[in-house]
């Protein structure tokens, strides 16, 4: 009864969502193949397809070994032919060595016979661990290289894709699963090895058992046949329930990490929280543990109906070579020499199969980072194109329209506007009418559905994007707090230039965060992450000043600051708008995003944009001299508010 059970749960689909998943995140965090209703369909299943494959994705782990360090390389292949070529020689002068003692004569005569190939194989097993130990040495130092550069090409295709890849779920997914694939191809060079050691070996025993009686090689290929269809079997199923489970493991991570994360420390201890997510993160783990108790099931039933077939040929093997003894088609000791051949092929074979299932186990990871390469060197940032003017006379909007591949309403519709060289253009509307939007279409980094937007007179369409990107500097109020020191922290708005002391001091004294560096412990070179030994943190205000530092090291000529002063005292918010507005005196164009109305009061230009289109724009006194206009309203309504607190 429990027997079948175990039969049952071994085959079930997957384990029910669980509560937790339906109330934190709305729903099952499983990845949906879309196609593949089956939880296998997406592998290949037989054996000789995946035997098959094994070439093509071989061919790219050696790639990178090849490109991270020939001489490792080739020092491991020529080993292992030479370990191969040892145990063949070595199987042969066991059958002398046995020819010899099983002769006629006295003992001292049999065993002065069988010096010479005793010798002989004692020399082959000192070569033999001479080339091991190179191999092993190479392999070694092969590993670590090509892990880091396949991470490295991960990373630097991730970097390069368009910022719409990133936010684009699909494309997540695929940039989630191949983060494995870095440290599998690592993994595959160690199997790579172990499966040529054994294949040498194998075709060693396999040409003895071959000259002793031909009838004996089927039988040997028999024994391991199994258990390489129980490995692999158990392989595809770990591989697809990792893939469709990464999600929910990712999401009981980031439970468990809020219990303990400093941004949700405040309310997990006054609003009481923490109980409250361990019970989900308890639940979500229960039901992953239940999809490992069925993987854990599903593979002893494998593996016992694999180990039983695999038994089964093993004693028709030893049942043949007991016939050809007993009817003297074989003498004892070719039959000791055939048993012991058929004891190393199988041991051999038996390894060979588990370092092929490895291969495979670890190609599909590796084929994931294939996949994720392709699709995002498709999705690249385009190189090459059009320079754009370093100062234009003006940056001209054109009927530009933008939809977000995951919404079915544009976030921008139809909008015209132009924005002049050395002014300050504000951008000013409710919460998702496109502001934005806008402004990463003006970076750069977004491309317009429809319309168009011209650099001067140069279409960013043709645009180099790299050269637009070195004319924007960007700061929002999501900037990137990074984990390093102060004076990285500045600098890094202009990372491709070594770091200038003098640069960042004036950039510091621009934004105020000059006083922040006199107050820290190691002033510029104090590291912001209290995640680390003597690390600081700052309060969001202080990593304002820091942002505005980072804008002014980079020089650009076109500033678009979004919502730059959202952690700022009304004070500090004054003088940084003053900051802001003041690099337009050096050349810059200042484009602002801002709900804070009294501080973009004093722009050249007002754009007022609603549900993705612009409707209306104009100076201060102009907007408000319109008695029906949305930016009056919005000005009046906040100006309300600063007065019933007077």
């Amino acid at each position: 009864m429990r027997d079948k059970k175990l039969f049952r749960r071994a085959w079930r689909t997957e384990p029910p969502v669980s509560d937790s998943e339906r109330e934190l995140f709305g729903g099952a965090l499983r990845y949906d193949f879309g196609w593949a209703r089956h939880e296998y369909a997406m592998l290949d299943l037989k054996p000789l397809a995946a035997v098959r494959a094994l070439p093509h994705l071989l061919g790219g782990t050696l790639r990178l070994a090849w490109e991270s360090d020939r001489r490792a390389l080739l020092t491991v292949g020529l080993t292992e032919i030479g370990q191969g070529a040892a145990q063949a020689a070595g199987l042969l002068l066991t059958n002398q060595v046995l020819h010899a003692l099983f002769a006629t004569g006295t003992t001292v005569e049999r065993l002065r016979a069988a010096l010479p190939a005793l010798i002989a194989a004692g020399v082959l097993a000192v070569v033999n661990a001479v080339l091991a130990s190179l191999s092993t040495a190479g392999t070694g130092r092969l590993e670590p290289k090509v892990e880091r550069l396949a991470t490295e090409k991960y990373l630097q295709r991730a970097a390069d894709v368009e910022l719409e890849a990133i936010e684009d779920g699909a494309f997540r997914k695929l940039l989630d699963s191949a983060q494995f694939g870095a440290l599998a191809a690592r993994n595959m060079i160690g199997a790579c090895v172990g499966a040529l050691n054994g294949v040498f070996t194998i075709v060693a025993a396999a040409g003895v058992l071959t000259v002793l009686h031909p009838a004996l090689l089927p039988l040997l290929v028999l024994i391991a046949l199994p258990r390489g269809w129980g490995a692999m079997h158990v392989a595809q199923r770990r591989y697809a329930s990792r893939m469709n489970w990464i999600e929910h493991e990712r999401a009981a991570r980031l439970v468990n990490n809020l219990i303990t994360s400093r941004e949700s420390a405040q309310e997990v201890r006054v609003h009481q929280v923490g109980r409250y997510l361990l019970d989900r993160f308890h639940d979500m783990a229960e039901t992953s543990e239940a999809e490992q108790t069925r993987l854990a099931d599903g593979r002893a039933v494998t593996e016992l109906l694999a180990a039983a077939f695999s038994g089964l040929a093993t004693l028709l093997t030893y049942a043949a070579l007991g016939i050809l003894l007993v009817t003297g088609r074989m003498d004892i000791a070719m039959a000791g020499t055939a048993a012991l051949a058929v004891r190393t092929g199988s041991a051999s074979l038996s390894a060979l199969i588990t370092h092929v299932n490895t291969l495979h186990e670890e190609s599909l990871y590796v084929r994931d980072l294939d996949r994720f390469t392709a699709a995002a060197e498709r999705r690249a940032i385009p190189t090459g194109g059009t320079p754009v003017p370093d100062f234009p006379e003006k940056i001209t909007f054109e009927n530009v329209s933008f939809r977000y591949p995951d919404r079915e309403e544009p976030a921008l519709r139809g909008v015209s506007l132009t924005i002049a060289a050395g002014s300050v253009v504000a951008l000013v509307g409710a919460n998702g009418s496109g502001k934005s939007t806008l402004v990463k279409i003006l970076a750069g980094l977004h491309r317009p559905v429809d319309g168009r937007v011209l650099w001067g007179d140069t279409d960013l369409a043709e645009a180099d994007r790299l050269d637009v990107f070195r004319h924007v500097a960007v700061l929002d109020q999501d900037f990137q707090r990074w984990p390093f020191t102060l004076r990285t922290n500045i600098h890094i708005g202009q990372p491709d230039a070594p770091p200038d002391a003098d640069r960042v001091e004036r950039a510091a004294t621009y934004s105020g965060a000059d006083r922040l560096g006199s107050t820290l412990p190691r002033g510029y070179d104090t590291l912001l992450a209290r995640q680390f030994r003597h690390g600081s943190d700052l309060s969001g205000g202080q990593w304002q000043t820091v942002g505005q530092a980072r804008l002014r090291y980079r020089e650009a000529p076109l500033v678009i600051a979004d919502e730059p002063t959202s952690a700022l005292d009304p004070e500090a918010e004054i003088e940084s708008f003053r900051r802001v507005r003041a690099l337009t005196g050096e050349g810059r164009t200042v484009v602002l995003v801002s709900h804070r109305m009294a501080g973009i009061q004093s722009a050249d230009v007002i754009h007022v944009l609603h549900e993705g289109r612009l409707v209306e724009s104009g100076s201060h006194e102009e907007l408000m001299d319109r008695p029906d206009s949305r930016y009056r309203r919005m000005y009046l309504l906040q100006a309300e508010q600063y007065g019933t607190g007077t």
